[in-house]
């Protein structure tokens, strides 16, 4: 764990330089490795890496103990998570159907029942669901960044960057300080350790 926590705390670092900068696409960048720093598997497949998230954001969600995680999500930023969720430009299968994946004609369906569900899981306060959609989408928002897929600081995908930059920007340092709190938890070892742990 010692590993993760370390790495993760030195791409926070930068993040937080490129927030003082107002690059929010950069420090969104180095949120998500900071984030991925703490709980990345090898395996690289897309369903493999949502179960690894997944997982790792239900250990978060049991560790949350003080409601801190709790309370970023129903009282600071229930808002902005709401409006992020309810974005069809951070929904993957909507770019999937742009790109002529035929199983995805039906996107406006699935994504009006993902809302329906993003809004039951929102009247009784569902940390986990709302985690796990949120993570979804800030993923999408992820790859449109790290794949070339938007410009920097252009304007027209400014609202999802500068939203998901301030809710990462604060529950990712959050969940580092849970996993510190729960030292002797299960939290995997890196793929790529450093060479000091290496046999």
């Amino acid at each position: 764990m010692r590993e993760r926590v370390r790495r993760s705390l030195s791409w926070i670092g930068r993040a937080e330089e490129e927030n003082e900068q107002s690059d929010l696409d950069a420090a969104f960048i180095f949120y998500w490795i900071a984030l991925n720093a703490a709980y990345a598997e090898g395996r690289r497949e897309a369903q493999h890496e949502l179960e690894a998230r997944n997982g790792y954001l239900d250990k978060i969600t049991g560790l949350d103990t003080r409601q801190e995680v709790y309370n970023l999500i129903w009282k600071e930023f229930h808002g902005p998570i709401r409006i992020l969720l309810d974005n069809e430009y951070v929904f993957q299968p909507f770019w999937d159907y742009h790109h002529g994946v035929p199983e995805r004609e039906n996107w406006e369906h699935w994504f009006k029942q993902s809302r329906e569900g993003v809004y039951e899981a929102l009247k009784e306060q569902n940390t986990r669901f709302i985690l796990h959609t949120l993570f979804e989408r800030l993923y999408t928002l992820r790859n449109q960044l790290m794949h070339g897929g938007a410009t920097w600081n252009r304007s027209v995908n400014r609202d999802q960057v500068r939203d998901g930059t301030r809710i990462i920007k604060c529950l990712v340092p959050l969940f580092i300080d849970l996993m510190m709190d729960d030292p002797e938890g299960c939290w995997g070892s890196p793929y790529y350790p450093s060479k000091e742990i290496l046999p």
